[in-house]
């Protein structure tokens, strides 16, 4: 499954649903279902501003999954700026022109340690270092069907 890396406070916000349009340089044709991964960087300003505490954001783990259903580019800074309480980013338009539109977030009960990459990248469960892990995730998941499906 394809994962994106996404740093702190702003990974958090995406699988809380807070966070709709997830800002790039790049373009993607990519459409679908992502892993979220929180990165090992928190950008303290934001979470200042946000009034966020850093010390409560996993980082190095992935945390939640999301769709990714179109890709807007933003013509000027005015567009940016009309959408900034979707991205909840306060950037220059000459760094980030597209802007990811997110729907469906789900955040993972048991976060993955994983090592993040640029770009979207494939998440590889067989390389989890531990069995620990793959239990917890297959307790979670099969207790979550059970509860919510009897």
């Amino acid at each position: 499954m394809k994962c994106l890396s996404v740093c702190q406070p702003f990974a958090e916000l995406i699988v809380q649903g807070k966070k709709t349009v997830e800002l790039r340089k790049w373009n993607t044709k990519f459409r679908g279902e992502f892993l979220v991964h929180a990165a090992k960087n928190i950008l303290l300003e934001d979470c200042n501003r946000m009034n966020l505490p850093p010390k409560s954001m996993i980082t190095g783990a992935i945390i939640g999954k999301v769709s990714l259903v179109d890709v807007k580019k933003y013509n000027s800074e005015k567009e940016l700026f009309a959408d900034r309480k979707k991205h909840h980013a306060e950037t220059d338009y000459i760094k980030n022109r597209y802007g990811f539109i997110l729907e469906k977030p789900k955040q993972l009960k048991v976060p993955i340690p994983y090592n993040g990459q640029l770009n979207f990248f494939e998440f590889k469960p067989e390389v989890l270092t531990t069995d620990e892990i793959k239990t917890d995730l297959f307790d979670e998941e099969h207790r979550y069907m059970w509860i919510n499906h009897h």
